[in-house]
């Protein structure tokens, strides 16, 4: 039997819409995710006005660091650690999160990320969004998907964790496509979360394996 523990404490990075977000609250209130999320970090102020319009009360404490304000990574991987910290979050969820990292030690292999694409395939700076499903179907691609991985110190490189699939169709355009990828981030997200939350998950080298 898979052990078990209390809810896993979040940290939530958006830069987006925070539809990633939603599920995620939406898979904790229904008691199929073991988490709570302590704190949601947007990277600019956009992303906080449309969250917050879209969750209302829902929304989990939230705090705008805004990128742009910011001379280089370094300093501002700094000051999202130490919000992060001082929220108590065991794990950090990137959702939709456009900014790159320098991820400290005492978080390494704490940060999850979800990419709308079956990595190593279509990954690196610049493929997010309605990008990476653009490749996808130049590619002529038969299957695309989402991967979670352990984020690292570069775009799309950290050990995979989850990895779901799609059909990707001859009349596809990136709109259909992100759609279909999009319920299968629906799963494979809390999945992920749900594993490292029972403590199933072990890494060895580059490999994340699942007991």
């Amino acid at each position: 039997m898979a052990a078990t523990r209390q809810a896993i404490r979040l940290a939530v990075l958006i830069s987006g819409g925070g539809t990633t977000l939603l599920n995620l609250l939406d898979k904790i209130d229904a008691g199929r995710l073991s988490a709570r999320i302590e704190l949601v970090i947007c990277s600019n102020p956009a992303a906080e006005r449309k969250v917050r319009d879209k969750l209302g009360d829902r929304l989990p404490p939230t705090q705008v660091i805004h990128r742009k304000t910011f001379n280089d990574v370094t300093s501002f991987s700094q000051t999202v650690f130490n919000a992060i910290r001082s929220s108590g979050a065991e794990l950090v969820a990137l959702a939709g999160f456009l900014c790159l990292l320098e991820i400290p030690d005492d978080y390494a292999r704490r940060v999850l990320n979800i990419h709308p694409a079956l990595l190593p395939a279509f990954g690196g700076q610049g493929m997010y969004g309605h990008n990476v499903h653009e490749a996808v179907i130049a590619h002529g691609c038969k299957v695309s998907g989402c991967t979670v991985h352990f984020a690292d110190q570069t775009y799309d490189t950290g050990p995979i964790l989850v990895q779901r699939c799609c059909p990707v169709r001859d009349d596809d355009t990136p709109d259909t496509l992100a759609a279909r990828v999009f319920e299968q981030e629906c799963q494979a997200y809390p999945e992920a979360i749900q594993l490292i939350a029972e403590q199933r998950v072990e890494i060895v080298g580059r490999v994340a394996r699942i007991r």
